[in-house]
């Protein structure tokens, strides 16, 4: 399914309830390719968790806190998903 932000595409894995939409899910599941530097779709009322599964790593710069860099392996990465996100690759 297309990004929220038309950026990618994602692979939903789950989302609670069975019936809910990308605007009101209670928790969600997915895994999505980042192919290239861009911004992240925005969820106000949502909290992000993100690990990193395959690739060289990406960095992420979140409005208020400090950037984060997620490499295969390292843990999970939280943040507030109606903060601005910006995601650099690092190949």
């Amino acid at each position: 399914m297309p990004w929220k932000n038309g950026g990618g595409e994602t692979t939903e894995i789950a989302i609670s309830p069975s019936t809910a939409s990308m605007d009101n899910f209670d928790w969600r599941i997915s895994m999505a390719t980042v192919a290239s530097n861009g911004a992240f779709s925005q969820f106000p009322g949502v909290e992000r968790i993100l690990t990193m599964i395959d690739g060289e790593g990406m960095t992420l710069d979140v409005e208020g806190m400090t950037s984060e860099t997620l490499q295969v392996g390292g843990s999970p990465f939280t943040f507030p998903a109606d903060s601005v996100c910006q995601g650099t690759l690092k190949d």
